[in-house]
């Protein structure tokens, strides 16, 4: 098995952070630290990562990038905006997909500690406030509340859930109700279901947790369905929505006459391959733009906002 950084850390019983200053020559560290990293180093066999040894306290020009699926389609669409944007600032990324896992999230944060990255944007909260807390490099956050003093991105989740809503209320719904994914009530996406009721206070609200298997997704929507029959419903996501209507429309429903439906995102994919559905669009590249200026800002240490909102709007379709 591969010697870690991690695993150098609790054998010298100190930080992943402490044992990069070490290999990294970076900041103040006692002799005694210096020594019992060495000497754990040494004990374990640890090879230091070749990059972060190379930089010796130089910028490395890579920003890391902390996403929950990369495989979804907003994420995928938002991360290639991201490295078009850092790529013309002169930095090189580090994708990390952490798929939920509070582990995988915690050893690629490590990682990228490790590799001296110079920034790390990320939009995956399984972690404690804590483990964010004590990354020494900047950090933005898009649609998550990592930790207080984190700015956060994202665009604005509160009137996308009025605009669904609203759509739905003048198509004529009268039992609408919504499906969401995992419940991040403590972060800006929680904000959609709250919009929602806002228009439709009476109307029930569903979490289908985004790490289900599709076979259990499509069991849990259909079981939805045939419960509630609905006539309108607002999806988290525009993948829900595409994976709704299918299988309403194999319960014999029409779309929109019988179940009117609209999700969220927007992404190109959408845009140009199922126009059919209507959605709130979140404007992806004005995002990428505006979390690589915030964090390259923050890397030059100037003064930066807490929280930035981008205004979404309606992309029309069909299925309303």
């Amino acid at each position: 098995m591969v010697t870690k950084l991690t695993d150098v850390a609790k054998a010298a019983g100190v930080s992943p952070t402490t044992v990069s200053r070490v290999i990294n020559n970076k900041g103040y560290l006692s002799s005694k630290t210096i020594s019992k990293v060495n000497e754990a180093m040494k004990a374990l066999g640890y090879k230091p990562n070749n990059l972060a040894r190379s930089l010796q306290g130089k910028s490395a020009k890579l920003i890391g990038l902390i996403f929950p699926n990369i495989s979804h389609i907003f994420f995928a669409e938002l991360i290639e905006h991201l490295e078009t944007e850092l790529f013309k600032e002169g930095y090189k990324v580090i994708i990390c997909n952490s798929q939920n896992d509070p582990e995988k999230e915690r050893e690629y944060l490590e990682m990228l500690e490790a590799n001296q990255v110079d920034g790390i944007i990320s939009s995956s909260h399984n972690l404690g406030i804590d483990d964010y807390d004590k990354v020494e490099a900047p950090i933005i956050a898009f649609d998550r509340n990592l930790a207080p003093n984190i700015p956060v991105i994202s665009s604005d989740n509160l009137a996308g859930g009025k605009l669904a809503a609203s759509c739905l209320q003048k198509a004529g719904c009268r039992r609408p109700l919504m499906i969401t994914g995992n419940d991040n009530s403590n972060s800006p996406t929680g904000l959609r279901k709250l919009g929602f009721s806002e228009i439709f206070p009476e109307a029930r609200v569903f979490h289908v947790p985004s790490n289900l298997s599709a076979i259990r997704k499509e069991m849990e929507i259909k079981a939805i369905l045939k419960s509630q029959k609905p006539d309108g419903i607002f999806l988290s996501d525009d993948m829900t929505a595409i994976l709704t209507k299918n299988i309403a429309e194999g319960l014999g429903h029409k779309i929109p006459q019988d179940l009117k439906l609209i999700g969220y995102d927007g992404t190109h994919f959408i845009e140009n391959y199922y126009p059919f559905l209507s959605s709130v669009k979140q404007p992806i590249k004005e995002i990428a733009q505006l979390l690589v200026d915030v964090l390259l800002k923050k890397i030059d240490g100037q003064e930066i906002e807490a929280n930035y909102i981008l205004p979404v709007s309606l992309l029309p379709g069909q299925s309303i």
